[in-house]
């Protein structure tokens, strides 16, 4: 299966803070991140080195049904292993398993051919492979290039410093560290400060406002104007 990018940009690098979006866009076995209780994993190792007709192919069926997805409802929120429950059947407190068995899960009954060569299971084994975090609060700023005038409309994490922000800016801007970002505060561009967030910097997210009166999100998106630093026109 082939993944899907959908119509948001690639994801060109490791980052501390990723959106639902740029997980969804690593969704299939040759490229497979999931999000389990806030954390980012890349999975992609895991299911590769699965041989196609070994025992355990079977096992990556639901992984990669469900790459680039959150799949913390498989795992208890306060044990973070997988759930378990009574079966009225056997009464034994078994794993539950909606979409059927999955890589690290012991099966319920005794058997020959489990693979135990692994030290942690993949969902709390965060050194191996835990790449980053899920954002809490995702919001679009609209950066203008005030050289050229170009717009363009990012969707980033309210965790992110500017810096971060630029970083993410070099995908349409590679010489976007050669400017200096401001905002238009009363009638002054005040420059913002690139260790610090867009709220810590001023700029108030007010989607959650948006959310409450039904008003659309793209109504208000913040700008920042980026000028080029050969040429600060002072506005």
């Amino acid at each position: 299966m082939a993944c899907s990018n959908g119509d948001v940009g690639e994801v060109s690098k490791r980052r501390r803070f990723y959106t639902a979006a740029e997980v969804a866009l690593h969704n299939c076995a040759k490229d497979c991140w999931v999000s389990v209780f806030g954390k980012v994993l890349d999975l992609t190792p895991l299911l590769t080195a699965v041989e196609p007709e070994s025992d355990d192919s079977a096992l990556i069926v639901p992984i990669e049904a469900h790459a680039g997805k959150d799949v913390s409802h498989w795992f208890d929120k306060d044990t973070h292993d997988v759930k378990r429950a009574l079966d009225e059947t056997t009464g034994l407190v078994l794993p539950v398993l909606p979409h059927g068995r999955f890589l690290h899960v012991a099966p319920s009954e005794p058997v020959s051919n489990w693979s135990t060569d692994f030290a942690e299971p993949w969902w709390r084994d965060m050194d191996t492979y835990c790449i980053g975090s899920l954002s809490d609060s995702v919001r679009r700023v609209c950066i203008v290039n005030m050289l050229t005038y170009q717009e363009t409309i990012l969707e980033v994490c309210e965790e992110e410093t500017m810096r971060e922000i630029e970083d993410r800016y070099l995908d349409w801007n590679a010489h976007s560290q050669s400017y200096t970002w401001k905002v238009l505060d009363g009638d002054v561009f005040r420059p913002l400060d690139m260790d610090l967030s867009l709220t810590e910097n001023g700029v108030e997210d007010e989607t959650p406002l948006f959310d409450k009166y039904s008003i659309p999100r793209d109504a208000f998106i913040p700008t920042i104007h980026a000028y080029f630093n050969d040429d600060l026109t002072t506005a």
